[in-house]
């Protein structure tokens, strides 16, 4: 049996990207490869278990071993380790073409191999290895099916990986590995309860820094922001590896972000790049940290460098907009070609890039194709950020009345929305002055300001310049009486950076099925 080739790993940096004795030749032949998106776990390598075929597993030594090391507790792998696993699989199976277990190594590092060197061509190959996988022993081999619900993870195809979620937890009710995986899934499909139960059998069935790290996102959906950071803390504090302790605290700098506390976002994501200097994803949030503090140069260095090893749409985004911001509009409109190119190339790899595409179109573009897009996006994944970029690019091209009915379900608690955004009380509340409806915005334009007063480099000046303009009323105007409540119910910690404090306000009533964990 022949087995494809592997792709080279890429070599070269973009101009302006460091160089020098910080980086070795090789190491920047391996650190081409890095994380994107939004979910760290979703591609994680599971070691597999035994088919019917396989071949008595034989000790592995070296980089491959590390590796396989890894894989056994679920945790993210080292990328130089990855290559080897990769090379240490393939040779096997030209001797051993059936052995089942191999191919669903191979197909889940294939699709890690995707997402970190940003080649979507490795999703193809992941595919088919993990089929050929069920194929020699199609039996129990839950090990495969966990393999296709992280590659439909990885490619957005929430659809697909409930499908093959939920078919092996039948299977293997006791595997642990698959209900991480589903909590990923839930959570893109918007079904934010069933994240919740599945929360609770995998903590019922492991412990472990990947179990904290999922938990983590589940408490921030929740609107959790202090038990969620001090989770993804004690998972960064528990990491094994270098790399996994990257991921984590990659994680946790997205979180303080998200709460406006930019410096100490910066902090982790430092931290994260000084233990595995692969961690892209670190990069970006950098050059987002450092545009927030008004080190202009520093950010645009760090967003070319993590566009250089993953040029992922949403880095291409953001680095455009500070381009624009900056009023570099030629090299804001080469992001943005290159945001349409990388779509077209993960489209070609079965990855969905629709969300990140529909808001540039809303900001940027055609916003009555991102309309189209992100309607059609909404009926693959009803999840809270596709409810609020479609509310947005409803606004964008004047269909404000339904508009608003998306923003409202994105900051509906009782179907999953209690995050605290920036971004989307921003986008509420500009529908809302569309609308006329002065109170309701004012507060929505003022909370987004509360919650990240940095949080975009164009439209946290466009909240400022809003709230300017409306002026101060002289007496609170009543509030929408179709509006839901949107009081943060999340007690703060005193003299936590980025908490909002609110006195007197009860603590949110729990779901029996998930209890907030032991205060620390």
């Amino acid at each position: 049996m022949q087995i494809e080739e592997r792709q080279p790993v890429l070599t070269g940096l973009q101009p302006g990207e460091p160089s020098g004795p910080r980086l070795s030749r090789i190491v920047k032949r391996v650190l081409i490869g890095v994380v994107a998106g939004s979910v760290v776990l979703g591609g994680v390598l599971v070691l597999l278990p035994s088919t019917r075929h396989a071949v008595a597993p034989r000790p592995v030594a070296g980089p491959p071993g590390r590796a396989n090391t890894a894989v056994t507790a679920g945790v993210p792998v080292a990328v130089s380790d990855l290559v080897a696993v990769i090379g240490d699989r393939e040779a096997h199976l030209r001797a051993h073409p059936r052995d089942g277990q191999a191919w669903a190594v191979l197909g889940n590092a294939y699709a890690e191999q995707a997402r970190r060197t940003g080649m979507p061509a490795y999703y193809p190959k992941a595919e088919k290895a993990l089929r050929t996988s069920l194929q020699a022993g199609p039996e129990q081999n839950q090990a495969a099916m966990d393999g296709l619900t992280a590659l439909a993870n990885a490619r957005g195809d929430f659809l697909a990986a409930k499908k093959w979620g939920e078919a092996a937890v039948r299977q293997s009710p006791k595997r642990w590995t698959t209900y991480a995986l589903l909590i990923d899934t839930y959570t893109g499909l918007g079904d934010y309860k069933a994240a919740r139960r599945t929360l609770e059998k995998l903590q019922g069935l492991h412990k472990g820094p990947r179990v904290l790290a999922q938990a983590s996102r589940v408490y921030w959906n929740l609107g959790w922001r202090e038990d969620a950071a001090a989770t993804i803390s004690d998972a960064a504090a528990g990491a094994a590896t270098p790399a996994e302790r990257a991921a984590y605290l990659q994680q946790a700098g997205e979180l303080s972000w998200e709460r406006g506390d930019v410096k100490e976002s910066l902090r982790y994501y430092k931290a994260a790049l000084a233990s595995d200097p692969a961690e892209h994803g670190s990069l970006a949030g950098q050059g987002r940290a450092l545009a927030a503090l008004g080190r202009m140069s520093e950010a645009m260095r760090s967003y070319q460098t993590a566009l250089a090893r993953q040029p992922a749409p949403r880095y291409a985004l953001e680095l455009g907009e500070l381009y624009e911001k900056l009023g570099l509009t030629g090299a804001a409109r080469v992001q943005y070609d290159l945001l349409r190119d990388r779509v077209r190339q993960d489209e070609a790899g079965g990855v969905d890039d629709e969300l990140v595409l529909g808001l540039f179109e809303a900001d940027h573009g055609d916003p009555h194709a991102a309309v189209r897009r992100l309607r059609a996006e909404w009926e693959r994944r009803p999840g809270i950020p596709v409810a609020d970029a479609l509310g947005w690019a409803l606004h964008r091209a004047g269909y404000d009345r339904e508009a608003l009915k998306f923003a409202r379900k994105a900051m509906d608690k009782e179907h999953g929305g209690g995050v605290r955004s920036a971004l989307y009380a921003y986008h509420r509340g500009q529908i809302e002055r569309e609308l006329d409806l002065v109170g309701p915005a004012r507060r929505h334009l003022a909370d987004a300001l509360r919650i990240n007063p940095r949080f975009s480099p164009l439209f946290a000046p466009s909240a400022q310049a809003a709230l300017t303009e409306m002026g101060e009323p002289s007496e609170e105007a009543p509030p929408d009486p179709s509006e839901e409540t949107e009081e943060s119910t999340e007690p703060a910690t005193p003299g936590t950076p980025g908490t909002l404090a609110t006195p007197g306000t009860p603590e949110r009533a729990t779901p029996p099925a998930l209890r907030r964990p032991a205060s620390r």
